[in-house]
């Protein structure tokens, strides 16, 4: 009878939170876009961000590809402080809480490849981290 109840009790409870995930970025990763004004990131929940990071890099890849540099590049990128005179996005001050972020772009973008970088606080608590890259024509 008690293995019964306890196991009931477990049923009945609610499974732990997910992590907060990216349900879309614009412009989509690898793809290539006229300069845009400004990259979109939307969220299966809405994130504090106070506690969040967001940057656009122009990125240089010079004998690996794209995707192992963005991979190599992204923690570095979300790890570097005083870096708005070398990122593509204004570097927007967030505040609040958000499920959307749009992050404003610098006026005319040179061609070429660019990295996006996130990190947030999931509800849980636990950090969440992603980028991806696209070009400018």
């Amino acid at each position: 009878m008690i293995r019964f109840s306890l196991l009931a009790l477990l049923l009945a409870m609610p499974g732990a939170s997910a992590h907060t995930a990216v349900t879309s970025v614009t412009p989509a990763a690898n793809t290539t876009v006229a300069a845009p004004g400004a990259v979109r990131i939307s969220f299966s929940e809405p994130v504090n961000l106070r506690f969040s990071t967001f940057k656009v890099y122009p990125l240089k890849a010079t004998g690996t590809t794209l995707t192992q540099a963005a991979k190599r590049l992204a923690p570095v990128a979300l790890a570097a402080r005083d870096d708005a005179s070398v990122r593509a996005d204004t570097a927007p001050i967030l505040t609040g809480r958000a499920a959307r972020v749009t992050l404003p772009l610098k006026p005319n973008l040179p061609a070429g490849p660019y990295l996006i970088v996130w990190r947030v606080l999931s509800e849980d608590g636990h950090p969440v981290t992603g980028h991806h890259h696209f070009h400018v024509k």
